[in-house]
């Protein structure tokens, strides 16, 4: 079965100009944890609630302060449609992620996340196995 299967292809997004609190308010709205962000349909990066409290609110920044300023200067991880849940699962363990941007040419299609790996009962096993690997505390030889 192929992530297209199982991913959300309804997913909202943020540039890099939205403020902290607009990021905030989107995923209250949407009850979700992490927002794509994207520049001309083009996806630059991924916040999550644990960025805006970690880099944001703990750092005593402004809630008007760019979501662009918390992101992290590194490739975003990505998937593809095509891929195997399996290897969605794979990737996503050994990144430590939960959430798993789908693109194509570079376009954010579509998102999936452990909880859409779970919920299918083919994945649920890699869905498992990916969150004992990211469960796993940075550092910890365990």
């Amino acid at each position: 079965m192929n992530v297209a299967n199982v991913m959300t292809t309804e997913v909202d997004c943020c540039t890099p100009e939205s403020t902290c609190k607009e990021a905030a308010m989107k995923m209250k709205e949407l009850d979700v944890g992490a927002i794509p962000i994207c520049e001309n349909e083009k996806l630059v990066g991924i916040i999550t609630d644990r960025d805006l409290v970690i880099k944001g609110v703990a750092s005593d920044l402004s809630s008007d302060t760019a979501v662009s300023e918390l992101l992290t200067n590194n490739i975003v991880v990505t998937g593809t449609k095509d891929m195997s849940i399996e290897e969605a699962a794979k990737i996503m363990s050994q990144e430590q992620i939960r959430r798993l941007p789908i693109v194509e040419n570079e376009t954010l299609i579509g998102m999936v996340s452990l909880g859409d790996l779970a919920v299918n009962n083919q994945s649920s096993d890699e869905a498992g196995e990916a969150l004992k690997e990211i469960s796993v505390p940075s550092g910890s030889n365990n």
